[in-house]
């Protein structure tokens, strides 16, 4: 009896030294952990702000898909970068030209490789309804100023689609345009809102401290990035995602550095669970 209560005692000294190195060694779940973006979707891997792209972002498990909202002629959400389709399509003219129809009928794959021929300019509501709870989901306006009310027709999509709550933040939208951004706030203000922003003229203290007013991300360009900006936008109760990474090496210093999400056309190039 004597020797195995020993033995037990011994098991119990053993254990408990064991545990808090078991402790050490188990993953933290409150750890920083740094977001996935996938600018305009996999856009390295499929034409930029297409359902391919976005269906690869996916199955590359990236934790949001990036895309980049336009109104046509006859009020149609779309998804597409720039403000023509010229350098993305067959055909040619600015957006906000074009009818849905005559969208809808352009080659959107093609320019970037045959195999996705037969690519179309996807809906903004297309987008949401495929990818809802699938992915996370950062809307950016692109060039709101053409688009008289955008904001509202944004918020309306969501809010019928109930994904106006802010059960997990899975919907962020953004833009350059600041004031676009303040009006988007007032009419969602639980969704998170970000700024873009390329200048540093824009990335004042005065300027940082008007963005807390209404933003929660502050979304600079990879050289405008600095750990002190990173600092200083946290200082103000905000986060930061830094756009767009396209070479592996060009994600470690923001891995390092702790940012909250990286935007890059190869959401490979950010290691899975990279914490600071």
């Amino acid at each position: 009896m004597i020797r195995l209560g020993k033995t037990l005692m011994a098991a119990v000294l053993v254990a408990g030294l064991l545990q808090p190195l078991a402790a050490m060694a188990a993953p933290n779940e409150h750890a920083h952990r740094v977001d996935t973006v996938a600018h305009r979707g996999a856009s390295g891997y499929a034409p930029e702000n297409t359902m391919a792209a976005f269906r690869k972002a996916v199955k590359m498990k990236a934790d949001y898909i990036e895309i980049d909202v336009q109104v046509t002629k006859d009020g149609q959400m779309v998804v597409i970068h720039d403000n023509t389709v010229d350098r993305t399509t067959d055909g040619t003219g600015k957006v906000k030209d074009l009818t849905f129809e005559e969208i809808r009928e352009l080659d959107a794959g093609s320019y970037f490789d045959p195999e996705f021929a037969g690519e179309q300019i996807p809906t903004f509501e297309e987008v949401l309804d495929e990818f809802r709870g699938k992915t996370g989901i950062l809307i950016e306006l692109k060039s709101p100023e053409l688009y008289p009310g955008v904001e509202e027709m944004v918020a309306d999509a969501l809010r019928e689609r109930n994904m106006d709550k802010p059960a997990n933040n899975k919907i962020i939208v953004q833009s350059f345009n600041f004031d676009s951004m303040k009006t988007f706030h007032e009419l969602l203000p639980d969704i998170p809102v970000g700024v873009l922003t390329n200048k540093p003229e824009q990335l004042t203290d005065e300027m940082l401290d008007e963005f807390a007013t209404y933003a929660d991300y502050v979304n600079p360009s990879l050289k405008m990035f600095s750990p002190e900006l990173l600092e200083r936008v946290r200082e103000r109760g905000m986060k930061m995602s830094v756009w767009t990474v396209r070479k592996p090496e060009e994600a470690e210093p923001l891995l390092d550095a702790g940012v909250d999400g990286i935007i890059t056309d190869y959401p490979d190039y950010v290691p899975r669970n990279k914490h600071k």
